[in-house]
């Protein structure tokens, strides 16, 4: 089986302060711009998203884990215990719905855009 998270995204109410935590313990790069991305070099592998001073959600890091159907996906987890945070979001790359677990981890299930 391969690695089952294809991505993280670190949800933090300060981008540049992690940005530069995580460069000066790991070496991480990111790349600049509105929504950087930590990369290897040929890839990004994690987002940073920052939070609005108001927002309530706790920083973290979040896995993003593909599935083949995200609509079947997110259906089973609702049946299985799990609170839709979020329904299915549109974007060029893909799509995704954010799930928590029944004990409340936070999980993106992402499907690729079709080629």
């Amino acid at each position: 089986m391969p690695a089952p998270f294809m991505f993280f995204d670190l949800r933090t109410p300060d981008a540049a302060a992690s940005r530069a935590f995580y460069g000066d313990l790991f070496g991480w790069t990111a790349t600049d711009g509105p929504a950087p991305m930590f990369t290897d070099g040929t890839a990004p592998w994690g987002g940073l998203t920052e939070l609005p001073p108001d927002d309530p959600r706790t920083p973290q890091w979040v896995p993003y884990v593909a599935v083949g159907d995200l609509t079947a996906a997110t259906a089973r987890a609702r049946d299985l215990g799990a609170t839709v945070l979020r329904e299915r979001v549109e974007i060029p790359q893909g799509a995704m719905s954010v799930i928590t677990d029944p004990a409340g981890a936070t999980l993106v299930l992402w499907q690729d855009a079709p080629a």
